[in-house]
C-alpha cells in the first residue's frame, strides 16, 4: 500500500540560453511499455506533433490509454531559458520507469526527451530532431518567438524520416544562431521518488 502512494518529482532546468521549452508530457511505466521514440526510426504522429507545434494533447491521451502506463502528467510552462519547473507523477514498484518529451519552441522539429530511463536518478537530455519536418528555419513553420506560428502545415519536403540528433541552428532561414542556437546538453532532468 505505502508502494502504490510513491512518486516521482520529476524536475526539468532549461540549460539552454535562448530556447524556450514547452511544458513536458511526463509519464511512468512499467518495463513492457513501448519507447516514445528510437534513433533511426520514424517518430509517431503524437510525438510528432509534440516536436513540431507543442501540441500535447495526443500524445497524453495515447499514453494514458496504454495498459503499461501508471500515470501522466504534464510540466508547468512554458519553461524560460534557465528556469526550472517540477512536477509530481504517482509511481510504483511495478512502473518505475520515466519518459518525457516536450519542444524547442524556436525550431521546426526539435524536441527534449527522456526515453524509459529508471526513476531515482539526474540525466541530461540532448536535442532530438523529430525527422517529420525539413529543419529550413523559417518562421512560418514556428511556434514559439519571434515567430509564432504554430499550426501551419508542416515543412515535409525534405524532412528526414526519421529521429536523430538536432544539429542546431545555422542561420539558414530567419533565425539568428548567436540567439537560438545551443551546444547539448539541452536540458537536466533530475527524477527524486517521494514516499512509498
Amino acid at each position: 500500500p505505502d508502494d502504490d502512494r510513491a512518486k516521482f518529482e520529476v524536475t526539468i532546468t532549461n540549460l539552454t540560453k535562448g530556447q524556450i521549452f514547452s511544458p513536458a508530457v511526463v509519464a511512468t511505466h512499467n518495463k513492457k511499455f513501448s519507447p516514445l521514440f528510437e534513433l533511426g526510426s520514424a517518430a509517431s504522429t503524437e510525438l510528432a506533433m509534440v516536436a513540431e507545434d507543442a501540441l500535447n494533447g495526443d500524445l497524453v491521451a495515447a499514453l494514458e490509454g496504454d495498459s503499461n502506463v501508471k500515470d501522466v502528467q504534464v510540466t508547468p510552462g512554458p519553461i524560460m531559458p534557465g528556469a526550472t519547473v517540477s512536477v509530481m507523477v504517482e509511481t510504483n514498484k511495478r512502473n518505475g520507469h520515466v519518459s518525457l518529451a516536450g519542444m524547442l519552441v524556436t525550431t521546426n522539429d526539435a524536441f527534449y526527451a527522456l526515453n524509459g530511463v529508471h526513476g531515482g536518478s539526474t540525466y541530461y537530455s540532448p536535442a532530438y530532431d523529430s525527422g517529420t519536418e525539413a529543419n529550413s528555419e523559417a518562421c512560418m513553420y514556428k511556434p514559439g518567438p519571434p515567430c509564432g506560428n504554430g499550426g501551419v502545415p508542416d515543412d515535409t519536403a525534405d524532412a528526414e524520416g526519421y529521429v536523430h540528433i538536432h544539429s542546431g541552428v545555422h542561420g539558414v532561414g530567419d533565425l539568428d544562431p548567436a540567439m537560438h542556437d545551443w551546444r547539448n546538453p539541452v536540458a537536466k532532468i533530475t527524477i527524486t521518488k517521494i514516499g512509498g
